[in-house]
């Protein structure tokens, strides 16, 4: 339960540090104008790159922990109704079987 919630965080700043990014490279810098001048247009940009690798990876790491181990048999056990009706079924006796032993099957 843990995890899911984490990885519907994590799924959603990925979405918004993608949509913050210009496809051109300009990004968050071309945005906010001010911000240039504070940070820089390198730090602006090593800042979301790192932020969307570090999601990315936090989002891989996530699900692996969320897959089943292999090996582990933690389900029920599915009963088949078809190999419980075979298995309690009777097997027809053979003709001979049932003939008493004086007499002869014709």
């Amino acid at each position: 339960m843990l995890l899911s919630i984490g990885i519907i965080i994590v799924c959603v700043l990925l979405i918004i540090v993608v949509l913050i990014q210009n496809s051109k490279g300009g990004g968050i810098q071309s945005q906010f104008g001010v911000a240039n001048q504070i940070m820089g247009v390198k730090r602006g940009a090593d800042f979301i790159e790192k932020a969307t690798w570090t999601l990315a990876i936090l989002l891989l790491a996530f699900s692996l922990l969320m897959t089943p181990k292999v090996g582990t048999n933690n389900a029920p056990e599915v009963k088949s109704i078809t190999k419980d009706a075979a298995a309690n079924a009777v097997m027809p006796a053979s003709p001979a079987a049932n003939a008493a032993p004086g007499n002869t099957v014709k």
